[in-house]
């Protein structure tokens, strides 16, 4: 049997995130799934490198799934994306060892989060950018990113309640860049906590913008209280650049 991986990119904008749910049409996954028993004939359970929410966007999410199929790689490729729909897109197909497993054998991931810092709107980045009329403080934000990096428990920048599992995650880079009114925060690490980059975020501007103080991070990370920290970034600015193996 051959192992699959799978480089996907999508404008999360119409689904309801990466995870099938009862409504497949409406999910990444489910998509994918769908064109894969109709290549192969075969019923395949796709394996994501993680689940990204409702209205997240992709350069480089990473699956893998199991097949009988003889199809060459780049019959799938081509495929993939004659019957995907345009805002889903196969970028690459390769075979793997068996043991590949696209979730359990991650070291570490990108994400880049887009904000439109002007006090006038954006109509073309309004779905892939969230739109902050407020001035910013660049540079306490980015004391608060440096704040941020190293090896810490962010149970508190998470939407997890309680939970057996190691809520200790490392961050290896986080960064801004400004090109004109769009800013674009980097982060980097061994791995993120649901919707962590996303309060992260939230926590970030509420300092920029003087809601909050540079404080409230040294805080969180010590007490692990979510109420404390700032709101939730909205999934559209977020996006998934890359999973490292």
């Amino acid at each position: 049997m051959r192992n699959i991986k799978l480089t996907i990119e999508y404008d999360g904008k119409r689904y309801l995130g990466w995870q099938r749910l009862g409504d497949s049409e409406k999910t990444i996954q489910g998509k994918i799934e769908s064109v894969i028993n109709q290549m192969t004939g075969e019923k395949i359970e796709i394996i994501g490198s993680g689940r990204t929410d409702a209205g997240t966007h992709a350069r480089g999410q990473v699956a893998n799934f199991k097949t009988n199929s003889e199809m060459s790689r780049n019959e799938m490729l081509a495929f993939f994306n004659r019957y995907l729909p345009g805002d889903i897109v196969v970028k690459k197909v390769e075979e793997m060892p068996e043991r590949f497993h696209a979730r359990y054998n991650v070291k570490g991931k990108q994400y880049s989060y887009y904000v439109w810092n002007d006090p006038i709107p954006t109509a073309f980045e309004r779905y892939r950018s969230f739109y902050v009329p407020d001035k910013l403080d660049l540079d306490k934000m980015n004391q608060a990113c440096e704040r941020l990096l190293g090896k810490h428990d962010f149970i508190g920048f998470s939407a997890l309640k309680k939970t057996k599992k190691s809520t200790t995650r490392t961050i290896e880079k986080l960064s801004i860049e400004q090109e004109g009114s769009m800013l674009r925060f980097t982060f980097v690490g061994d791995g993120f906590l649901h919707k962590m980059v996303r309060i992260l975020m939230g926590t970030i501007l509420a300092i920029g913008s003087g809601k909050l103080s540079l404080d409230v991070i040294d805080e969180v990370l010590e007490n692990k209280v979510r109420a404390e920290a700032g709101e939730t970034a909205p999934a559209q600015g977020l996006f998934l650049d890359e999973v490292h193996y």
